[in-house]
């Protein structure tokens, strides 16, 4: 007795989705961890007065998030590719809690948007003197990919006395020569406009995760049936 085309199908979905996921995991715990160990950021966390801030928070909850993605997929990929019903009523449970919480994280994030916005400020502000403080090449790259994408410059938005200026885009007219926009200002008007698309990618994941929970449970329904005919069959015989 095998799987259908439904059972079949689904299978490789959540194959194919917890790749995805491992990938996404492993890319936000390998940053999480690179953040928190690295010798230009380790000092931030060993300081009571800094152990508090958006940064140190930011990074705890890449790392803890990689983690229980990784712990997701493991659960999936067994449960799937060995057709073990208890590894994917596991992975049902922890998918339904993920949709859940990527639902809640988004109307928490637009309901609360002015406060997010700050905190994101706030997390821009400890990368920037982060930078400032010992020139890491690998925040400077980040901080230049912000500058280009937001069209801001550093915390003063002043070419002249920005200490980073460096990773600042070109000036698109006279006036910008002299000021610019600052990027804390524009990282909280930018969030402030994009708040719904925000909640809108939140709660797109969220129904991502409730797709492959309906895979997960036709594909047990399926490994159930099966287990039933097998089980009736070797009555029969014996």
């Amino acid at each position: 007795m095998a799987l259908d085309g439904c059972g079949l199908f689904c299978k490789y979905i959540l194959i194919v989705f917890n790749i995805i996921f491992a990938t996404v995991g492993l890319a936000f715990l390998g940053l999480g961890l690179w953040l928190r160990f690295s010798n230009d950021t380790r000092g931030i966390f060993e300081i009571d007065a800094l152990s508090s801030t958006t940064f140190v928070t930011a990074v705890t909850v890449l790392i803890v998030l990689g983690l229980v993605m990784l712990v997701v997929v493991v659960f999936g990929d067994y449960g799937a590719c060995n057709e073990k019903r208890c590894a994917l009523q596991v992975f049902s449970v922890l998918l339904a809690l993920l949709a859940g919480a990527a639902v809640a994280v988004g109307v928490i994030t637009y309901s609360k948007k002015d406060e997010v916005g700050l905190h994101i400020a706030d997390f821009y502000s400890s990368m920037y003197a982060l930078y400032v403080s010992n020139g890491d090449p690998v925040v400077g790259i980040t901080l230049r990919f912000i500058h280009m994408m937001l069209h801001c410059c550093g915390v003063t938005g002043v070419p002249l006395v920005e200490i980073a200026k460096e990773t600042c885009p070109k000036p698109q007219d006279f006036l910008e020569h002299i000021v610019m926009p600052s990027c804390p200002g524009k990282i909280i008007s930018t969030f402030d406009s994009r708040a719904p698309l925000v909640m809108g990618i939140l709660i797109g994941t969220g129904a991502l995760l409730v797709a492959a929970l309906v895979c997960s449970i036709i594909l047990l329904k399926q490994l159930k049936t099966v287990q039933q005919e097998v089980t009736a069959y070797y009555r029969s015989v014996y």
